[in-house]
């Protein structure tokens, strides 16, 4: 793609067209050669959009409460993006779930932006394109990004090194106190959303939370911010107005204390560190894929080098590269 190509594209995206702006998102996932370009072509038109991530153990609605979450926000007149993190096809390393399909009474939304994207493979339940991804829905003029994650429990917590406000999903029946206690996204929560509450058992999962969170709040230090825990039966669209009143005021919050910024700030260290980290593996799988990485590991096999000095050798040529 010419350069002046890539300035047209980015234009129609920043105007809100559509194929524009999965054409974007599609180059960035696709890992193209002008990934690079591209986020240096949006980067200053970033840093408006909200960001709010949902995580959960499977079947607690997520989906649906996303669906709900877009027609809430819809109503407030928000431009709204949603980024739906889907366990990777093992044949295509494609989005397998679709989670498009069960949000189809927005699909004719102009203000409204889904987009499924894989996982591939990577622990933490978002793909390593998603930041760029964030990116170019921020550049496109959304208010409002929702990065919905696949649901694999204890390691889906890199959701908050995107998010400014993370909601964690629960339910009735998902299992006890103790052991929600011990989950590690329950540590990431801004927020808590108790979906399906009209089952037997919301009550108890609403007290083990209030009790996780006292205890919690008695270990911190500084300006704290006290989990609000929502009821909601998504559903039927109940207590979702509550939910989008609880984001608005983290937000507020994280503005008042200077956290957003910290965040952001976090957000990009990641990020950069990601970046080098995959050209840094780049590079050596080109040297893999010479002589010199065989070399050192036929002087480590006969005994003459140990591995960590061969290992020293190759960083070392990797630096001079």
């Amino acid at each position: 793609m010419a350069g002046p190509d890539l300035d047209e594209l980015v234009a129609r995206a920043r105007e809100g067209q559509p194929r524009a702006v999965a054409r974007l998102i599609s180059l960035v996932e696709d890992s193209s050669p002008r990934v690079a370009d591209i986020a240096r072509a949006l980067t200053p038109y970033t840093g408006r959009a909200r960001v709010a991530g949902l995580t959960g153990p499977p079947g607690v609605g997520k989906s649906t409460s996303t669906s709900a979450l877009l027609t809430a926000l819809r109503g407030e007149g928000l431009r709204v993006g949603v980024l739906a993190i889907d366990p990777s096809s093992p044949f295509s390393g494609g989005a397998l779930l679709g989670d498009r399909i069960r949000m189809t009474e927005h699909a004719t939304d102009p203000g409204v932006f889904i987009r499924s994207m894989a996982t591939r493979g990577h622990l933490g339940g978002l793909s390593w394109a998603t930041p760029q991804a964030v990116r170019v829905l921020d550049a496109a003029g959304f208010d409002v990004v929702l990065i919905e994650t696949v649901g694999v429990g204890q390691s889906e917590v890199d959701v908050v090194k995107l998010a400014d406000t993370t909601v964690v999903l629960l339910a009735p029946g998902m299992g006890d106190g103790i052991q929600a206690a011990k989950a590690g996204v329950l540590e990431i929560a801004d927020v808590f959303v108790v979906n399906k509450a009209d089952r037997d058992g919301a009550d108890a999962t609403v007290h083990d939370l209030k009790q996780m969170i006292t205890l919690a709040r008695r270990e911190l230090r500084g300006p704290s911010w006290r989990q609000p825990i929502v009821r909601t039966v998504a559903a039927k669209g109940e207590g979702v107005d509550e939910v989008v009143s609880a984001l608005r005021t983290h937000y507020e919050w994280l503005v008042a204390h200077g956290e957003l910024d910290r965040r952001r700030a976090a957000r990009a260290r990641e990020e950069v560190a990601a970046i080098a980290l995959r050209r840094l593996h780049a590079e050596l799988a080109d040297l893999r894929d010479g002589d010199r990485l065989g070399d050192l590991a036929a002087r480590v096999a006969a005994r003459e080098l140990d591995p960590f000095t061969a290992a020293d050798r190759l960083i070392a040529e990797l630096k001079g590269s």
